[in-house]
């Protein structure tokens, strides 16, 4: 290439070349313009550029060219733009170089130049229109004589070490861009930000950015005054007081208004509404204070919100749900009170952070949290929530954090969140959460930090996965746990056997001595009363009750392994019964839960009146204690082989039956089950002497069996109705209050079983 002697152009920008600029390209005198952009070129700028005379256009950028930038470039009387940016120069820039008049760009970014800019460069350089040095290492006071380059459009000076005062620039009319951050400019002091008055004579001004400073003050008045084009205005990080001017209402262009990390006051302005186009508003770290605008609501096209760290105080606006492109929402550390609004946390836009930690929020989670299926962080620690954890977490499958420490949750840990198989950060410290550490934890490969600390976990803690590195899972605070690594200093797991044998003796002895005077007085009250009973139509009117520690054997303690299901009232374990070997499904009530115990009794009732073969049949009940002396209540059913009903319409879900996922149903299968749930119905309907309504039919309650006949169980909401007639029936039913689960639909099985059942036809 070498031999082109004439050429005027090369530009061979934007590929893969590698290697030196040859010095053989040295006798290209004639070139006017030289592009080498954009490659993977190595060694320094060759001094051999000072000899193109004629060459007016010189682009380098995006290499990793080293060493210091050529002084024979000072040369080049012709040149206009120097474009290099992106390397790894260094050194300083040659004073011969900002001395050339006829310099209209020059972009040196992101490379490791050092020095100070001379006083007199606006003086030199009257046709500059860019000038781009940031990310570098300069230093020293930012020359007033800028002011003097009047077709500047662009003033790049960010992330430097430049230090002082900013000067007036009023005389940059078409400035456009002026980028001060990331530097040490400003003292602190009320005057820092007088230069903003200056910049009022830019009517294209568009962006305006000095954050990471020491610019102290407040924001003047004169910032009104503005270009109504102003797209950013970026002073996050400085030392900013006072109040946020209502003018910042007029900038109605406004995309980003970033003054994060300062020291404002007040209120945020009501008429910050008018900010139509902007996508990020950030005023987090201040001292603001009174409450959330609902204004903001308007905001619809705003993308990221930050007011966290603040004194904000009142509810949460549910009008910042009509932001439906909210990607980021932090509140957090501020004095927000009340109930989470639903209709926010079902906002399905969000998909980086929901972070509403460190407030005094009271109730429930709403179940709406399950419409976050794209967000990546959840935080709601540290406020005053209740309840229990929402099973609806389990379609957040892309959460990779979620705290909700420091509140008030009680009961379970929800089997469903086993589908958070990405999750990489897990903290449900500092709760009233009890039960057993779920196993499946162990099995989250993600998994990195587990904080269980200061519930009421019992059991056996896992030995593997997160459980395996004491770093990296904490459960201090749960005395009932036993077992896992040494490391966590928990006493040894006691065996059932060992555990009860002595027990056993003190409860033998006490039931013989006390047994002999129960039944003593339950024969004389019986005596008494049995001839005023109604006798009962039930071939069975009762079921064997079997004990506590006969189910604690069976279900090898209640653990987590055994556990097949957790429904509103209580859990479900597999279990083989240490007499005969048969296996059956222990349902163990949460008689903390309200409904529980109500729910125990009615469905007792239930099945000493029916018995039919499309229904779940029940072997025994267990009503008695604990060996604490709490009050335990559990019924017994027949195994069910292939789980419930759901587990086949919804093969994604987790499967009860061991590790494997159930397979499809056919037709045929479909159809049959939709009958025997419709035999099923129509029994309790028509054929039982007082008719019993369902109340709660789902496919989670039809269970099959191995044979892939279907079964209806869970009779804990059910109705019985008084009389047959069509009109008391509906009577009945339009007193009978809200039954079942609510939102529920049912799917196509289920409404054909019910169309089957119904006789004569209703419409639904």
């Amino acid at each position: 290439m070498s031999g082109c002697s004439n050429l005027v152009v090369l530009w061979l920008m934007n590929n893969k070349l590698s290697g030196e600029i040859p010095e053989e390209l040295g006798s290209m005198l004639k070139l006017q313009e030289f592009g080498l952009g954009g490659n993977n070129l190595t060694g320094s700028m060759p001094s051999f550029i000072g000899n193109f005379s004629s060459l007016k256009e010189l682009y380098l950028t995006q290499n990793n060219l080293g060493g210091s930038i050529p002084q024979v470039l000072g040369h080049l009387t012709n040149l206009q733009v120097i474009d290099i940016a992106s390397n790894i120069l260094s050194g300083t820039i040659p004073s011969s170089l900002l001395n050339l008049s006829s310099l209209v760009v020059f972009e040196a970014e992101e490379n490791h130049i050092e020095g100070t800019l001379p006083a007199t460069i606006g003086l030199k350089l009257p046709n500059l229109e860019s000038f781009s040095i940031s990310s570098n290492q300069l230093e020293g006071p930012i020359p007033p004589s800028l002011s003097n380059c009047t077709k500047l459009g662009w003033l790049l000076l960010n992330d430097n070490r430049f230090s002082g005062k900013v000067p007036f620039l009023e005389k940059l009319y078409k400035l456009s861009r002026f980028l001060v951050g990331y530097n040490q400019l400003g003292s602190g002091k009320p005057e820092d930000l007088s230069f903003l008055c200056s910049l009022t004579n830019s009517t294209k001004l568009e962006f305006v950015g000095g954050g990471y400073n020491k610019f102290g003050g407040v924001l003047p008045k004169c910032i009104r005054n503005l270009s109504t084009t102003l797209t950013v205005f970026a002073l996050r990080k400085n030392q900013i007081s006072g109040e946020i001017p209502k003018e910042m209402g007029n900038f109605i262009k406004l995309r980003y208004l970033l003054m994060g990390y300062n020291q404002l006051s007040g209120v945020i302005p009501s008429n910050l509404d008018t900010l139509q186009d902007v996508g990020m508003l950030q005023l987090n770290d201040n001292n603001l204070g009174g409450t959330i605008p609902s204004s903001l609501g308007n905001l619809t096209k705003l993308i990221s919100l930050y007011l966290a760290g603040n004194h904000f105080h009142g509810q949460i606006p549910s009008h910042l749900s009509n932001c439906q492109s909210l990607n980021l929402l932090d509140l957090s550390n501020n004095n927000l009170s009340g109930t989470i609004p639903p209709q926010l946390i079902g906002l399905s836009s969000l998909v980086i952070i929901l972070n509403l930690s460190w407030n005094h929020l009271t109730g429930d989670l709403p179940i709406e949290v399950g419409n976050l299926r794209a967000l990546t962080a959840l935080d709601i620690s540290n406020n005053l929530l209740e309840g229990e954890i929402p099973t609806d977490l389990r379609d957040c499958t892309a959460l990779t954090s979620m705290r909700m420490g420091g509140n008030l949750f009680h009961g379970f840990i929800p089997q469903s969140i086993v589908s958070l198989r990405g999750i990489e950060e897990l903290d449900l410290s500092r709760n009233n959460l009890s039960g057993q550490i779920l196993a499946f934890l162990a099995e989250f490969r993600f998994l990195k930090l587990l904080n269980l600390s200061y519930n009421n976990f019992e059991g056996m803690l896992p030995r593997e996965g997160v459980f395996k590195n004491v770093t990296g899972a904490s459960i201090i605070g749960n005395n009932k746990l036993c077992g896992g690594l040494p490391e966590f200093h928990l006493p040894n797991c006691i065996s059932k056997s060992s555990k009860s044998r002595e027990r056993n003796i003190v409860i033998l002895s006490a039931s013989i001595i006390f047994g002999v005077f129960g039944i003593a007085f339950i024969y004389l009250c019986w005596s008494k009363k049995k001839v005023n009973e109604p006798i009962s139509n039930s071939r069975n009117d009762s079921h064997p009750n079997m004990s506590y520690g006969a189910l604690l054997k069976a279900t090898d303690g209640f653990s987590s392994m055994n556990l097949i299901g957790v429904g509103s009232f209580g859990s479900v374990y597999r279990g083989i019964l240490e007499d005969n070997g048969i296996v059956v499904a222990v349902k163990v009530l949460h008689l903390v839960h309200h409904g529980a115990l109500k729910s125990f009794f009615v469905e007792c009732e239930a099945f000493k009146n029916i018995r039919h073969r499309f229904l779940l049949k029940i072997l025994a009940v267990c009503s008695g204690s604990d060996y604490q002396g709490n009050d335990f209540k559990a019924l017994v059913y027949q195994f069910m082989e292939n789980g419930s009903l759901e587990r086949w319409l919804h093969p994604n879900a987790a499967s009860s039956l061991g590790n494997k996922l159930p397979r499809n149903l056919n037709f045929i299968q479909r159809i049959n089950i939709a009958i025997d749930v419709a035999f099923a119905l129509d029994y309790l309907h028509h054929q039982c002497h007082i008719p019993i309504v369902h109340c709660d039919l789902k496919p989670i309650n039809i269970l099959l069996d191995a044979e892939m006949v279907a079964h209806v169980g869970d009779f804990g909401l059910m109705k019985f109705l008084l009389g047959s007639s069509i009109d008391t029936v509906a009577n009945q039913m339009s007193s009978m209050g809200l039954r079942g689960t609510i939102g529920y639909v049912p799917l196509g099985t289920l409404s054909l079983s019910l169309s089957l059942s119904l006789s004569p036809p209703m419409k639904l």
